[in-house]
């Protein structure tokens, strides 16, 4: 191992800013006002992206499973994991938020539950009333863009960036649903590191914590493994018997990521990478794999 490679040598990656901790007190303190939850996970790491310590938060309130971007993942494989989480007992809902894909079916799960609510209201003598949801996931798995789709318009704002939200914040639906935004949380340790990696890459996590040289290379070494061909299609390069530092180097060249003295500018070819991730220039990837 040469000395690049050695300055790049994986990071440990943590993030849980005090805000976190402020939104999940905040939730328990509005746990007893919410009926059903809207667990949110990316189709593309969608055991990364699932809130460790979720179900001690919100107990055994009724839960919907939202995998969120699945017009950009590897179908095969995320269908392995809507299987494995309905066997768990999930009511699971795949949407492709770009095309409103399936919106209508959570909606529909929504008013059964929220059926079952008034009627047992109505044995009780109390009148209907609207089903209070609570919307939970990890930062930037597309919160924002499924509640704007969830209402018919602008309710919430939309940023590719984790800590977009900042508060909790109630929307209206409809004229039967309310429901509860909440800033996107993580859990304090981050202790599987392979699923902090997969988090970090599709940003999840502050760009501004992190190597990004370092990030590249476990991104090529991911990428390379589990998608070789669309990974050299994309940058018109051969991976074959390349080291992934290697392998970064030959994207420098390619796309011009040289500075002065015609050294290689590894941030730059890293950037490039990780631009292309964060931009969807991968199509049809899903990182996490079924033990």
């Amino acid at each position: 191992m040469d000395n690049k490679e050695k300055s790049l040598a994986s990071q440990r990656i943590g993030w849980f800013p005090g805000h976190m901790q402020k939104t999940k007190r905040e939730i328990k303190e509005k746990l007893s006002l919410i009926d059903i939850i809207y667990e949110v996970i990316d189709s593309r790491m969608p055991i990364s992206s699932k809130i460790k310590d979720i179900d001690n938060l919100v107990k055994d309130k009724p839960k919907i499973l939202i995998m969120t971007k699945y017009d950009l993942c590897d179908r095969k494989e995320t269908d392995k994991f809507i299987k494995y989480y309905e066997n768990l007992g999930y009511m699971v809902v795949a949407v492709d938020l770009m095309n409103n894909n399936n919106i209508k079916k959570i909606l529909e799960l929504s008013n059964k539950v929220s059926d079952n609510l008034n009627e047992k209201r109505k044995s009780k003598g109390l009148k209907p009333r609207n089903l209070r949801a609570l919307i939970v996931g990890i930062p930037n798995v597309g919160k924002s863009t499924l509640i704007n789709r969830l209402v018919g318009k602008k309710a919430a704002g939309v940023g590719n960036k984790p800590g977009f939200t900042k508060s909790l914040t109630w929307i209206r639906v409809n004229k039967n649903i309310d429901l509860l935004d909440s800033p996107g949380i993580l859990w304090p340790k981050l202790e599987n590191q392979d699923e902090a990696t997969i988090l970090a890459i599709f940003s999840s996590i502050k760009e501004e914590i992190l190597n990004k040289e370092s990030l590249a290379l476990d991104a090529i070494k991911l990428l390379t493994s589990l998608y070789k061909e669309k990974f050299e299609d994309r940058y018109k390069i051969s991976t074959n018997d390349l080291k992934e530092i290697e392998v970064l180097e030959s994207i420098a060249k390619k796309r011009g990521a040289i500075s002065k003295g015609n050294n290689i500018d590894y941030e730059k070819a890293s950037t490039i990478i990780l631009n292309d991730i964060k931009n969807n220039a991968f199509k049809e990837i899903t990182l996490d794999r079924l033990k």
